[in-house]
């Protein structure tokens, strides 16, 4: 926009882009002088990450080293490190390699998190883990950001323009800022029990509004839609009451052991042939039993269905007829 300042200003003309983010070089460094004092910063990183970060490091120095950047890996302590050196000049480029060191630490790859030195690249990781107690519940909110496949994260990744990356108790995500604050609004609300698919409905209806001139100036609130909570019935748990026992200071009786219970039934003392015979005898009883009744549901089948009786509505009525004559008859008599 054009400044409406009264004051002639030859230099301020509408082809300025204002938001253009021009590259800093050494020569915007003005004294040509280093930094006053070193800056640094250290971020750790877990057990797991340790063989892929051996396998890169030689990629991170060689990009921090255009920058005048220096960076330690620490295998004992598990950390990573960046400096600022006295051929340092740009004063934010220390803040970017912390970043990186940040989301190197966080599972992103290096391809994606190099980008995040370049001046319209900032990143956000948000942590997720502090939002629900109960890990299952924790867990279903978290896979409900991915969605089937990945394409709840896809789509988000395409509405606002940055990568996102879900990782343990972290949401790691970078792009432009608009597009940051969108994200960040979508994972805390999904973690607060709100469906992502609420607000990439809404980020669709903007990107379509946006294309459109005339709407530029107005109000966009009558084409969002208007989502209300419902609070839906779920069926209450029965709550089963326990009987409160009566205190007996007597232990329970012991339960009877099966030599106990064939010294009951006279089983114990019988011998090696009557036991054999017993049990064959039990045996040809089941066996009986269960061929009587496969018989019974075989005769079942033979069994003639009930039919209904037959009339012949044609004798019925050469009946009704005669009767209706023959009490005509009785009538005139």
């Amino acid at each position: 926009m054009v400044s409406s300042y009264n004051r002639d200003k030859p230099w301020d003309t509408p082809d300025i882009d204002k938001w253009k983010l021009d590259e800093f070089k050494p020569e915007d460094n003005a004294s040509g002088l280093h930094f006053a004092e070193e800056s640094t910063f250290m971020t750790l990183f877990p057990k797991y990450r340790e063989q892929y970060l051996q396998s890169i490091w030689s990629e991170v120095t060689r990009a921090l080293d255009k920058h005048f950047i220096k960076c330690e890996l620490d295998l004992v302590e598990g950390s990573m490190t960046v400096k600022t050196t006295t051929k340092s000049f740009d004063p934010a480029i220390i803040l970017k390699a912390r970043d990186l060191i940040k989301l190197l630490a966080r599972s992103v790859p290096f391809p994606q998190a190099v980008k995040i030195l370049q001046d319209d690249v900032a990143c956000d990781v948000i942590k997720i883990g502090n939002f629900v107690n109960n890990k299952d519940r924790f867990i279903k909110r978290r896979q409900r950001l991915v969605g089937p496949n990945g394409n709840t994260l896809k789509a988000m990744e395409l509405l606002t323009k940055c990568y996102i990356l879900v990782q343990g108790n972290t949401v790691s995500s970078m792009g432009p800022y608009k597009g940051l604050k969108e994200v960040r609004r979508i994972v805390e609300d999904c973690m607060r029990n709100v469906h992502p698919i609420y607000y990439i409905k809404e980020l669709m209806i903007k990107q379509e509004l946006s294309k459109n001139p005339d709407l530029a100036e107005q109000d966009w609130s009558r084409f969002l839609p208007s989502f209300k909570k419902r609070n839906v019935a779920r069926k209450k748990s029965k709550v089963t009451k326990r009987e409160k026992k009566v205190y007996t200071p007597f232990p329970p009786a012991p339960t009877p052991r099966k030599i106990d219970l064939q010294i009951e039934s006279g089983e114990y003392f019988l011998g090696k042939r009557d036991k054999v015979k017993k049990q064959l005898h039990e045996k040809r009883e089941k066996q009986e039993e269960v061929t009587e009744a496969r018989k019974q549901e075989r005769e079942k089948d033979y069994e003639a269905p009930t039919e209904e009786v037959y009339e012949n509505k044609l004798l019925k009525k050469e009946k009704k007829e005669k009767k209706h004559k023959k009490d005509k008859k009785s009538s005139e008599d």
